[in-house]
C-alpha cells in the first residue's frame, strides 16, 4: 500500500512539472533509443545471415586444402625460420584426387548423400551480334545441384553422362537469355553460344536455363545488362578446355539426416583425410568448415561490433542519470516544506527515501519505454533501408528496462537520502 501511495505521489510530482520531466527524460530516451536502434539493426542482420546460410545448405561441409601452420623450423646452419618464410606453391601432387573423394564417399556412405565439385573456369562474355552478356564459368558435377539451391526454368540439369563424356554443354541464367535471346527460353535451348575468355572463343550448347537470384546482401549497382551471372558446364569439360591440373583444392560434402551433428562429422572427415592422405605432406593439410560455424563466426563479429557501438551510445545514459539526480535535488529543494510537514505528521525517513527513489525510478522507466519505442522504430527503418526484415532484440529490450530502473535507483538514492535526513523543524521554517 505504501509503495502504491508513493507511486501516486511520484506521478503527481512529475505531472506537475511536465516540461521539466520530459527534458529530464530526454537523456534516458536518447541513450536507450540509440542502444535499441543499434541492436535492432544487429539482430536483423544476424537473422538475415542465418537464414541466408541455412538456404545455402545447413548440412553442407566444405573440405579443402590449407597450408600447414606456421611452425618454426631449424636449418642445418642452426638458423631458425618460420614456415611462412617458405614459398609454398600448390603442386598437382598436393591436390585432392578423385580416388580420395571416392574412398571418402564409400567409407561414409551411410552419412553422405553426395559430393559437390566446383572448379572456376574463368569469366567471359557471351556474344551474339551486338548483344552481350557477362558470365562467370564454373565446372561442376551433378552433386553440385544437391549442395546449392538452383531453380531450373527450362531444359535440364547437367547429367553424369555430360560429365563422363566431357560434353560441350552449358547451363545459363535467365539474364543471359534476356540479353541474347530476348527472354525466349525455348529459343535458347539447344542453341550454340560462343564465350570469349581472354580473347579465346569457346563454344557450348545450352541445355538448361536457371533462375538468377541476386544476393540479398549484395550492394551491386550493376544494371541487368551489366550483371555477371554464373554459367555451369561439366567439370571435366572445364578442366579439358582450360588445361587445368587434375584434382581439386576443395569439395563439398552433403550430409543426410542420419548425421546428428554436422560439426562433429566435419571434424571426423578432417581427421580421416589428414590421417589417410596428408600425414606425410609437409606443406598442406585438410581443413573442414560448416555453414553453422561460418554463421557463428560472422554473428560473433557482428555482435562484438554492435556491443562496442552500443556501449559508446550508452554513455549518454550516464549523462541522463546525472540529469535525473540534478532534477531530483531541485525537486527536493522546492518541496522542502512538504517533506517537513510529512515528517512532522509521523512519516519515517525510510518512507521519505522510498518516495523519491520511486519518483526517480518512474522517471527513468518512462524514459526507457519511450527510448525503446523510438529506438525500435529507427532501427526498423535502418534495417529496411539496408534490405533486411526488422527483428526485435528481445534481450536488449528487457535489459534496457532493467537498466533504466537501476539508473533510477542509483542516481535517485542520493537525493532521496538527502530528503530523508532533513530536519523537520528546519524544513518547516524553509521559505
Amino acid at each position: 500500500m505504501l509503495i502504491w501511495e508513493n507511486v501516486k505521489l511520484a506521478l503527481s510530482g512529475l505531472l506537475g512539472n511536465k516540461m521539466r520531466s520530459l527534458l529530464t527524460m530526454l537523456g534516458i530516451i536518447i541513450g536507450i533509443g540509440s542502444v535499441i536502434a543499434i541492436m535492432t539493426v544487429s539482430s536483423s542482420l544476424t537473422t538475415s545471415i542465418t537464414d541466408e546460410f541455412a538456404q545455402m545448405g545447413a548440412n553442407n561441409i566444405t573440405v579443402g586444402l590449407k597450408k600447414q601452420s606456421d611452425e618454426e623450423e631449424t636449418r642445418s646452419n642452426g638458423m631458425k625460420f618460420g614456415a611462412s618464410n617458405r614459398q609454398i606453391s600448390l603442386e598437382e601432387d598436393d591436390r585432392i584426387t578423385d580416388d580420395m573423394i571416392t574412398a571418402l564417399k564409400k567409407k561414409f556412405s551411410t552419412s553422405v548423400d553426395s559430393i559437390s565439385l566446383e572448379e572456376s573456369v574463368g569469366s567471359g562474355t557471351v556474344k551474339s551480334g551486338e548483344d552481350t552478356a557477362n558470365v562467370s564459368l564454373s565446372g561442376i558435377n551433378t552433386g553440385y545441384f544437391d549442395a546449392n539451391d538452383i531453380t531450373l526454368l527450362a531444359g535440364r540439369y547437367l547429367t553424369d553422362k555430360d560429365v563422363k563424356g566431357k560434353k560441350s554443354v552449358i547451363m545459363v541464367s535467365d539474364k543471359v537469355v534476356d540479353a541474347i535471346f530476348d527472354g525466349d527460353t525455348s529459343k535458347a535451348l539447344s542453341q550454340k553460344i560462343n564465350i570469349d575468355i581472354n580473347n579465346v572463343y569457346y563454344s557450348f550448347y545450352i541445355v538448361g536455363v536457371y533462375e538468377y537470384e541476386e544476393d540479398a546482401n549484395s550492394f551491386s549497382s550493376d544494371s541487368d545488362s551489366d550483371v555477371t551471372t554464373s554459367a555451369y558446364l561439366p567439370i571435366t569439360t572445364g578442366k579439358e578446355k582450360m588445361h587445368t591440373d587434375d584434382g581439386y583444392e576443395k569439395f563439398t560434402v552433403v550430409t543426410n539426416s542420419s548425421v546428428a551433428s554436422v560439426t562433429d562429422f566435419a571434424d571426423e572427415l578432417e581427421t580421416y583425410m589428414n590421417n589417410e592422405y596428408y600425414a606425410s605432406n609437409e606443406d598442406y593439410q585438410i581443413s573442414t568448415s560448416t555453414m553453422s560455424s561460418m554463421t557463428s563466426s560472422m554473428n560473433d563479429m557482428i555482435d562484438t561490433v554492435s556491443i562496442a557501438i552500443a556501449f559508446i551510445a550508452g554513455i549518454s545514459l550516464l549523462v541522463g542519470g546525472i540529469g535525473v539526480m540534478n532534477i531530483m535535488l531541485v525537486s527536493i529543494t522546492e518541496r522542502t516544506r512538504e517533506i517537513g510537514t510529512r515528517k512532522a505528521l509521523g512519516a519515517k525517513n525510510s518512507s521519505i527515501r522510498l518516495q523519491f527513489i520511486i519518483e526517480a525510478v518512474i522517471l527513468c522507466l518512462l524514459g526507457g519505454v519511450f527510448g525503446i519505442i523510438l529506438g525500435f522504430i529507427l532501427g526498423a527503418v535502418a534495417a529496411s533501408l539496408l534490405g533486411y526484415a526488422a527483428s526485435a532484440p528481445v534481450a536488449a529490450i528487457i535489459g534496457s528496462v532493467v537498466f533504466s530502473m537501476i539508473i533510477g535507483v542509483f542516481f535517485g538514492y542520493y537525493p532521496a537520502n538527502k530528503a530523508a535526513r532533513l530536519d523537520p523543524i528546519e524544513a518547516l521554517r524553509y521559505e
